[in-house]
C-alpha cells in the first residue's frame, strides 16, 4: 500500500484549542467502502518530519494525547477559502494633469493579501502552487490522442435539431497500459470531453457514450463518417479553443505618466527596463523570422526590426514592446503602436518612480480589447521587482494568487510567476461573454456548414456515413471486406499523421511538459511508506503518524517501516472509520443489513492494549462499545470543526438519528480528563432526535450554521436531487435537482467562504459549487447566486476530496487535480488499479501495477529560453513512482495540508508529496 504522507511537525497546540474532525463523513457504502467519502475541505499543509528514535518505545510511536501531528491539527480545519485572496473589484477613475475626469471601470485588482502574519521576508520564499490552468497537453485532446491513430467519428443532431459530431478512439495511458476509451462531443456550445473505461467484455454503443455525456434524445441518430478528410475539419473545431501560442503587449511608462499617449510616445526605455525585458525573452531579428510573430511583420520591417520571443512550457510568447513598435515624432498618438498594444489581451505595464509615485490606472489606456494588465516596478534598493494585477470585472478568477506582499528577489522565479499569471489570464479571459459568444456563434457556424456538406451523404447512406454501432467498429471485419477496411485504415492514419507533424511544424501545438517543466517539486510527487501490503483494504484513517486499517484480515495499524499490528481481528468488519485524537475517540460502523451497528473506543484503551500485547479484541468483545438505536446504520457522519459538542448523524434506512456528545472546551488538561474516564465511551453520547426522509440517503454530510445554534444542516443526497435538513426542526429544502435519467452521486463538500457556509456537490461527471446563504430564520436560502459555479471532470469518479487550494477527483485509475475556485484543471496523474483508502488529515491511496522498470519522472531542465522547444508527441504526465524490478506492488499516496486562510501562501511552504506502498 502507498500514500501521499504529510510528515507531523513537532509544534503543539495552543491551550484548550481542540477541534473535532473525522475521516470519512459522509460515505457512499456502494462505492469502495469508506473510500468514497464525502469529506470535508482542507488545506494541503508541509511540515517538518518528527523524528522519533527506537528507544522511545511504542507510546510514542503513535502520538501520545499529550502529543499529535500538527499536520493532523491544521489541516483538518473546516474547509475555508476566499475568493478575496483574488483580489477585489474597484471602481478605477483615470483624470488628466487638470484633474478633469477622463475615463472610469470596474475592474479587479490584485495586490496581495493583507493583514496577514508573515514569517518571512518578502521574496525569500519558494512557491510550487505556480501551475498552467487547463494545459493543452490536457485539453487538446483529438491532437493528442486521435490523430494518427484508428478512431471513429460520428455525426448526428439531437432533438432541437442542433448537429453534433462525436469522436471516440480506445487508447493506452502511457507505459501503464491501461486502455480507455477517450470521448469528444463536438456542439455549438462547445467540446465536452470524458473518458470512459475499457472492458474486454462489454460492448460499448454511440449512445451509451451521448447517454454518459447527457444527450439522450436525438432527432437524427448518430451515423459513423469514414471519409479520411474529416479530421481536418475536426482539428479546426479544436482550434477554436484558443491559441496555444501568445503575444503579450509591454508598455514603458516614465515617472509621473498619466495618460496613454504619453506612455505609447517613449522613443526608449531606461536600463531597469532593459533588463525587464532580458528577463522576459531574447532579443530576435523579426526579417527572416520562422517561429511564432505574434501579428508582426517578418519580411518588410514595417512593425520594428527586433522583438522580445520566448518559450515557456511549450508555448511560444512574442511580447509587443512599445519601445521597439515603429515611433512616429509627427503622430502624438502613435497609431501603429496601440494597433499592437491595444490589441493584445494582456499587457504588462513596466512603470518607473517610486512606491509613493502616482500608480498606474486600467483607465489611463483606451482599449476595448486589453482585459487584464500587470503592473511592475522595479526596486534598485533590494534589486527586486513589485507585481500588481488589474483584471476586467467579467473575467473569470484565475491563478496562481499574489503574494504577501507581491515582492520577488528572485528574479527566475518572477519570470516564471508573471509568465504563468499572464498565460492563465488570457484563457480567462477568453471565457468573458464579450469572447464566449463570439467563439460560440463560430463554433456553432462551422458546425452547421460541416454538417451541411454531409447532407448528401446522409440521405444517400453511401460508405461515407453508416449506421454501424461503435462496438461493430472495434472487431476484425469480415474476410471479405478486411482488405478494403484495412486500406481505409492505413489512409486514414497517413492523413491524420500528416495533419499533426504539418500542425507541430507551424508551431500550433505545445511541447511535452516532461521535456520544458521546472526542477521543482510538485505538490503530487510520492514516496514510498508501506510495500507488498498483502491484504484488501475497506477504509482507514490516520492515526498520529500511524495508519489505521481495516482488511479482510482484521484491523490493522500501520506504521512507516514498522511491522503490521494487529488490533481488531477479522471477526470485527468496519466499513467506515473516523479517528478524533483530540477526544481520544475511535467512531466504526461494523457489518452489514440489520447487523450495521456504530461503535465508539477510547484511543487511549486502544493503545493500551497495542502496548501491553493483550489478547486481540473481536467483535465479541465490543458489545458495551455500541451506540444505542444504530442497529441496521448503513451510513454515518460526524461534524469536522471546532466546536462545543461532537454531532454524529447516523443513516439506518430513511431515517436520521441525530446523537451528541458534549465537551468541555476550557479543559487543557486533555490526557488526563480522557484517561481517567471509563473504557467505553458510548454511554457519554446523548440521543437527540429522530428525522424521517422520503428515501434512503446515498451521500451525507453536516453542514455547521453561521452560529452553531438551532441553524446546522444535514445535507443529503438520493433519488435525483440534493437536499437540506434543518438539524433543529427536520424541515427539508431542495437545494439542487439532477436533471439526467441516471444519477451517479459521488460526494457533498461542505466548504466556507469567508465564513459563510457552501457545498461542493459532486454526481457523475459534475461538480457543481452552490453557496448556502443567507439564513432567514431557522431556513437557509438556496436560490441560485452569482457566487455559483460548476465543471466537469473528464471521468467519473468514486471519490472526491478538497485540499485547499485543490479539488481531487479519484477515479479507477486516474486522479484529477482542478482549483477549488475555479474548476479549472492543473495535473492529471495516471495512477494504475487506484483506491482511495483515507483523507482526513492526509491522503492515502493504494494502486497495483506490475512495472518492469522505472518510469523517467525525473524533472528535466527547461533548454534556453532563446530558442523554441522541440515538439514532442503528448503523453500524460504519470505520478513519479521509485523503481520497481518486475514486481507487483501498491501503491498509496498522501497530500500535505495546511491552513486554508492562507491561500495566496500555499505553494511557498509546500513539502514533498509522499506515497505509501
Amino acid at each position: 500500500m502507498s500514500g501521499w504522507r504529510a510528515e507531523a511537525a513537532a509544534r503543539g497546540r495552543a491551550p484548550g484549542e481542540r477541534d473535532v474532525r473525522g475521516g470519512t463523513p459522509g460515505v457512499s457504502p456502494a462505492r469502495h467502502g469508506a473510500a468514497a467519502a464525502t469529506l470535508e475541505g482542507r488545506s494541503l499543509r508541509p511540515a517538518a518530519r518528527m523524528e522519533l528514535s527506537s528507544a522511545e518505545g511504542a507510546s510514542t510511536r503513535f502520538l501520545g494525547l499529550t502529543q499529535r501531528s500538527v499536520s493532523e491539527d491544521l489541516g483538518c480545519r473546516r474547509g475555508e477559502f476566499s475568493r478575496k485572496h483574488y483580489g477585489s473589484v474597484e471602481l478605477l477613475i483615470s483624470s488628466d494633469a487638470d484633474g478633469a475626469i477622463q475615463r472610469a471601470g470596474r475592474f479587479r485588482v490584485e495586490n496581495g493579501s493583507s493583514g496577514e502574519n508573515m514569517d518571512y521576508a518578502p521574496g525569500t520564499w519558494h512557491r510550487t502552487d505556480v501551475h498552467l490552468e487547463n494545459p493543452e497537453y490536457h485539453t487538446r485532446w483529438y491532437l493528442k490522442y486521435f490523430l494518427g491513430k484508428v478512431h471513429q467519428n460520428y455525426v448526428g443532431t439531437d432533438a432541437e435539431k442542433n448537429p453534433f459530431f462525436l469522436s471516440v478512439v480506445l487508447s493506452e495511458q502511457n507505459n501503464q497500459r491501461i486502455p480507455q476509451y477517450h470521448s469528444i462531443l463536438w456542439r455549438k456550445t462547445g467540446t465536452q470531453k470524458i473518458c470512459l473505461p475499457y472492458s474486454p467484455t462489454k460492448t460499448l454503443s454511440v449512445k451509451s457514450i451521448l447517454s454518459a455525456m447527457s444527450l439522450d434524445k436525438f432527432e437524427k441518430s448518430p451515423r459513423e463518417i469514414f471519409h479520411p478528410e474529416i479530421q481536418k475539419d475536426l482539428l479546426v473545431l479544436e482550434e477554436q479553443e484558443g491559441s496555444v501560442n501568445f503575444k503579450f503587449g509591454v508598455l514603458y511608462a516614465k515617472d509621473g505618466q498619466l495618460t496613454d499617449d504619453e506612455m505609447f510616445s517613449n522613443e526608449t526605455g531606461s536600463e531597469s527596463f532593459q533588463r525587464f525585458l532580458h528577463l522576459l525573452g531574447d532579443t530576435i531579428t523579426l526579417k527572416g523570422w520562422s517561429g511564432y510573430r505574434g501579428g508582426l511583420d517578418t519580411k518588410n520591417d514595417t512593425t520594428g526590426t527586433c522583438s522580445i520571443y520566448t518559450v515557456f512550457q511549450g508555448h511560444e510568447i512574442m511580447f509587443h514592446v512599445s519601445t521597439m513598435l515603429p515611433y512616429s515624432r509627427e503622430n502624438k498618438q502613435q497609431v501603429e503602436r496601440k494597433r499592437h498594444i491595444g490589441n493584445d489581451i494582456v499587457t504588462i505595464i513596466f512603470q518607473e518612480g517610486e512606491e509613493s509615485s502616482p500608480a498606474f490606472k486600467p483607465s489611463m489606456i483606451r482599449s476595448h480589447f486589453t482585459h487584464i494588465f500587470a503592473l511592475v516596478r522595479y526596486n534598485k534598493q533590494n534589486d527586486s521587482y513589485r507585481l500588481k494585477i488589474f483584471s476586467e470585472e467579467s473575467v473569470p478568477l484565475f491563478g496562481p494568487p499574489l503574494p504577501s506582499p507581491p515582492v520577488f528577489t528572485n528574479h527566475q522565479e518572477f519570470r516564471d510567476f508573471v509568465l504563468v499569471k499572464l498565460i492563465n489570464g488570457e484563457k480567462a479571459t477568453l471565457e468573458t461573454p464579450t469572447f464566449s459568444q463570439k467563439r460560440q456563434r463560430t463554433l456553432d457556424m462551422l458546425i452547421r456548414s460541416l454538417y451541411q456538406d454531409m447532407m448528401p451523404d446522409l440521405h444517400k447512406g453511401n460508405n461515407m456515413l453508416n449506421r454501424r454501432s461503435f462496438s461493430d467498429v472495434l472487431p476484425e471485419s469480415p474476410k471479405s471486406t478486411r482488405k478494403k477496411e484495412e486500406a481505409r485504415q492505413a489512409e486514414f492514419v497517413r492523413l491524420g499523421q500528416a495533419l499533426k507533424l504539418k500542425t507541430t511544424v507551424k508551431g500550433d501545438t505545445t511541447a511535452n511538459l516532461a521535456t520544458t517543466s521546472f526542477c521543482k517539486k510538485e505538490p503530487w510527487e510520492s514516496q514510498s511508506f508501506c510495500s507488498n501490503f498483502p491484504h484488501e483494504v475497506v477504509c482507514a484513517d490516520s492515526w498520529g503518524q500511524s495508519l489505521l486499517v481495516s482488511t479482510d484480515a482484521g484491523i490493522l495499524l500501520i506504521d512507516d517501516g514498522q511491522p503490521s499490528v494487529q488490533v481488531f481481528d477479522k471477526t470485527l468488519q468496519i466499513k467506515q472509520m473516523n479517528v478524533l485524537e483530540a477526544l481520544d475517540l475511535l467512531i466504526a460502523r461494523t457489518d452489514k443489513g440489520k447487523d450495521s451497528r456504530i461503535l465508539v473506543f477510547r484511543l487511549s484503551a486502544v493503545q493500551k492494549d497495542i502496548e501491553t500485547k493483550k489478547v486481540i479484541r473481536s467483535k465479541y468483545d465490543c458489545r458495551e462499545n455500541k451506540l444505542e438505536r444504530t442497529k441496521g446504520c448503513h451510513l454515518y457522519a460526524i461534524n469536522t470543526h471546532h466546536g462545543s459538542e461532537l454531532r454524529v448523524v447516523a443513516a439506518i434506512r430513511n431515517k436520521l438519528l441525530l446523537v451528541t456528545k458534549k465537551y468541555n472546551s476550557d479543559d487543557t488538561s486533555v490526557s488526563a480528563s480522557l484517561l481517567s474516564s471509563p473504557e467505553s465511551p458510548a454511554e457519554e453520547f446523548q440521543y437527540i432526535r429522530e428525522i424521517c426522509l422520503s428515501d434512503p440517503p446515498v451521500v451525507m454530510t453536516l453542514v455547521d450554521g453561521p452560529t452553531g445554534d438551532s441553524d446546522n444542516m444535514i445535507c443529503v443526497a438520493y433519488r435525483h436531487q440534493f437536499d437540506l435538513i434543518n438539524e433543529s426542526t427536520g424541515e427539508s429544502y431542495r437545494l439542487h435537482h439532477v436533471e439526467t435519467n441516471r444519477v451517479n452521486f459521488v460526494a457533498a463538500i461542505d466548504v466556507y467562504e469567508d465564513g459563510e457556509a457552501g457545498l461542493l456537490l459532486c454526481y457523475n461527471y459534475v461538480c457543481q459549487y452552490r453557496k448556502v446563504y443567507p439564513f432567514s430564520g431557522h431556513s437557509p436560502l438556496v436560490q441560485p447566486s452569482a457566487y455559483d459555479f460548476h465543471f466537469s471532470w473528464n471521468q467519473v469518479p468514486y471519490a472526491v476530496v478538497c485540499a485547499f487550494p485543490y479539488v481531487l477527483a479519484f477515479t479507477t485509475d486516474s486522479i484529477e487535480i482542478r482549483l477549488v475556485v475555479n474548476g479549472n484543471l492543473v495535473h492529471t496523474a495516471v495512477v494504475p488499479e487506484l483506491q482511495l483508502v483515507a483523507s482526513r488529515s492526509d491522503i492515502y491511496f493504494k494502486a497495483t501495477a506490475a512495472v518492469s522498470g522505472s518510469s523517467d519522472s525525473s524533472s528535466k531542465e527547461m533548454s534556453s529560453k532563446s530558442s523554441p522547444q522541440t515538439p514532442t508527441a503528448y503523453e500524460k504526465p504519470e505520478l513519479p513512482l521509485p523503481s520497481l524490478e518486475g514486481i507487483k506492488k501498491t501503491w498509496c499516496f498522501v497530500l500535505p495540508k495546511r491552513r486554508s486562510h492562507n491561500l495566496n501562501h500555499l505553494g511557498s511552504r509546500l513539502s514533498n508529496v509522499f506515497a505509501v506502498f
